[in-house]
């Protein structure tokens, strides 16, 4: 175990990096050696419990590269934080929040990050895990050549649209082609009464990829604390318990064992 998750983290051992691509500046917290991993937080942003996932994946043997896309970096997750991300996040253009059919812009930004990552780790390539809003941007960082091992973690968007994948068909096809050729495949998570990651989100991604989705559906009694949603739905942070050979401490063994397999060839 490792201890109690604190109200706010400093974030003190990350290197904090401005990086630009697109012409727009965003921090990014770097730590640790080894192959990239791009940690993309959920709503509201990097929480302890992010935090602390990162360093998980840090301590397995990885370079974490987490990048500041809303919120305020290190603070804890509350209801009235989340709702200010979703008011301004939802209407930015960079996000897209509602828009089902399309990649966000700021899947273009993340797959340049996934490309720097690598040109600076080295390896045989780069992870990535997206959680609730940034949850489908893991898929699309296949597109980068680089990303070789993709986890989706509850993927929340489209908000309007439960079968939606906020993914666009040609994107879709060119992922499902990549995965196909190089045999990879994607890793996914929710619990079963998630209601902002329903079932129907999960059939739609099976349907596109078939086998090379990889899913897994928790029982709602698998959850830890439900923190400011109200349901079950943040499987490796807020609704994690931090025991050993709990279910979703499973799933966190399960992500860093995939992600060894892929990245950490020799």
């Amino acid at each position: 175990m490792s201890g109690p998750v604190e109200e706010h983290d400093t974030l003190e051992d990350f290197e904090k990096r401005t990086l630009t691509f697109d012409d727009e500046a965003k921090s990014v917290y770097v730590a640790g050696s080894g192959p990239g991993v791009i940690v993309m937080s959920e709503v509201p942003g990097i929480t302890p419990t992010v935090a602390r996932f990162a360093r998980w994946v840090r301590n397995a043997g990885f370079t974490v590269w987490m990048p500041s896309l809303y919120g305020t970096d290190g603070a804890a997750a509350t209801l009235e934080r989340a709702q200010g991300v979703f008011q301004s996040a939802c209407v930015a253009r960079e996000f897209q929040a509602f828009a089902g059919g399309e990649a966000s812009p700021m899947a273009s930004w993340l797959r340049q990050l996934a490309a720097h990552a690598h040109d600076e780790c080295g390896g045989p390539g780069v992870g990535a895990i997206g959680m609730c809003f940034t949850g489908n941007f893991a898929l699309t960082l296949t597109l980068e050549p680089s990303v070789l091992a993709p986890v989706m973690s509850q993927p929340a968007l489209p908000l309007d649209n439960p079968a939606g994948t906020f993914i666009s068909p040609d994107d879709m096809a060119a992922i499902k082609a990549r995965l196909d050729t190089e045999d990879l495949t994607v890793l996914a998570y929710r619990f079963e009464g998630d209601s902002y990651c329903q079932a129907a989100r999960f059939d739609a991604f099976s349907g596109a990829l078939g086998d090379r989705f990889v899913s897994k559906v928790l029982p709602d009694s698998d959850a830890g604390e439900y923190g400011w949603t109200g349901v079950p739905h943040s499987v490796v942070t807020t609704s994690l318990v931090d025991e050993a050979g709990h279910p979703t401490i499973q799933v966190r063994d399960e992500i860093l064992e995939f992600f060894t397999h892929r990245l950490q060839r020799t």
